[in-house]
């Protein structure tokens, strides 16, 4: 075969030596054009995520497989400074079926550090967007990234993979939608500004809230979040007073004692006029007071009562993935057929090319030699022999060597080839 990946995860490799492989956006273009220029490579096509790098390259002959693998490690270590050799355990490389099958794998999450994930589709269809944008596309990646976005929305769309929440991040935004329906007249109060806050806030960007305020122990810190999401930044001490002003609060920080108590909590819906809050208390310790949830209407979940939800929605991932795999190997049958058949294509245009190049050589010796006065009839005659034994010259010998090294399914398909009768 003459696909293959180079690469690096979440499961081969530490942060750190994923931070050494990574290539950020503005060094792709570079990155790609050098090893575009590689005699070896075809095509290639660079993926480049928090959890993994991994090189996708098409290349044409299987004997150069050997020399290519050597001289891309070469290249990786050249680009990006280190000794690959302290690093070689933490690399791998997968050829053939086995390539296919872990593209189509990782584009339908099933390779994620959470299974399912959707995010990786997206990296996936951007990274083959650059190299489409710097002519290194292949042929043959072109179709096989086809195949993949191709196998994804199969995956998605009959299987329950991509169904069911996978991080408490996540379960949290879930229970605030399935709370309340339409989120343009909500407003949110996210306290903390660490890991999970950021990644709430990623994932309640897309859906329009009214309003956000983030409250942090310092607003300096919290001013990160405006990246991500345009919010109202306050201090802790103005949680109080502005309590009744928002339907959702999320919390997470690392404070040893509540920071949102019964009492302000109580003086928040007496203000509101009683309607409905939702509290989401991601923190341990906890930051808010449990008898919160003993106030109407308040709904209260803590980290325990979304971390159960999401362990049975990775068993029910897990089941999933299974169904995944199958469709996975019968899509990457389909690519490799096309593979093959391509692959055959190349070879007869080339064998037809070499006879074509054959032929015009002695053509030409021929034309000569009548100009200056040969014999036509000879002339002839010694264009024929040189033709004949030429074009058989390559099939002689691999008759001889199969015969030779007792390959008799060689012998045959060869024979069957060149017409002629078996004994």
């Amino acid at each position: 075969m003459s696909i293959t990946i180079l690469g690096v995860n979440h499961k081969t490799a530490p942060l750190a030596l994923r931070e050494k492989l990574a290539f950020p956006n503005e060094l792709v273009e570079q990155a790609l054009s050098s090893l575009y220029q590689h005699p070896l490579v075809e095509g290639c096509v660079i993926l480049s995520t928090c959890n993994r790098t991994e090189i996708y390259l098409s290349y044409e002959h299987q004997t150069d497989y050997l020399r290519l693998k050597q001289s891309v490690e070469n290249w990786l270590a050249q680009f990006h400074h280190f000794d690959i050799s302290h690093y070689r355990d933490s690399f791998y490389w997968h050829e053939g079926q086995q390539a296919v099958e872990h593209l189509m794998s990782v584009a339908c999450g099933i390779d994620s550090m959470i299974i399912g994930e959707p995010q990786i589709l997206g990296q996936v269809k951007q990274a083959y967007h650059y190299s489409q944008q710097q002519n290194c596309l292949s042929v043959k990646l072109t179709k096989l990234f086809q195949s993949i976005f191709h196998v994804a929305k199969i995956v998605r769309s009959q299987t329950n993979i991509g169904a069911n929440t996978a991080s408490v991040a996540y379960a949290a935004c879930l229970v605030a939608r399935q709370l309340f329906t339409d989120t343009s007249s909500l407003n949110i109060m996210l306290v903390g500004a660490g890991e999970t806050i950021e990644l709430i806030a990623r994932y309640l960007k897309p859906h329009n809230f009214n309003h956000i305020i983030v409250a942090n122990r310092t607003v300096e810190n919290a001013l990160k979040l405006t990246a991500i999401v345009e919010a109202e930044m306050i201090a802790l001490s103005d949680i109080a007073t502005r309590l009744s002003e928002v339907d959702i609060v999320i919390s997470s920080t690392a404070s040893l004692s509540p920071i949102i108590s019964q009492t302000m909590v109580k003086q928040a819906l007496q203000a509101r006029d009683y309607r409905q809050m939702l509290f989401i208390d991601l923190a341990v310790p906890r930051d808010i007071e449990a008898t919160v949830n003993q106030l109407k209407p308040i709904h209260l979940y803590t980290i325990d009562d979304l971390q159960q939800t999401v362990e049975n929605n990775l068993e029910q991932r897990a089941i999933a993935a299974q169904e995944a795999h199958a469709i996975i190997q019968q899509q990457a049958e389909i690519f490799l057929e096309w593979l093959k058949a391509r692959e055959a294509v190349d070879y007869i245009v080339q064998y037809r090319r070499n006879a074509e190049n054959i032929k015009r050589e002695l053509e030409l010796k021929a034309r000569n030699a009548i100009k200056q006065g040969a014999n036509i009839d000879e002339v002839f005659a010694e264009f024929s022999h040189r033709l004949t034994n030429k074009l058989i010259h390559a099939p002689t010998q691999t008759l001889l060597h199969a015969a030779a090294h007792d390959c008799d399914d060689c012998f045959k398909v060869l024979s069957k080839a060149l017409g002629l009768k078996a004994h």
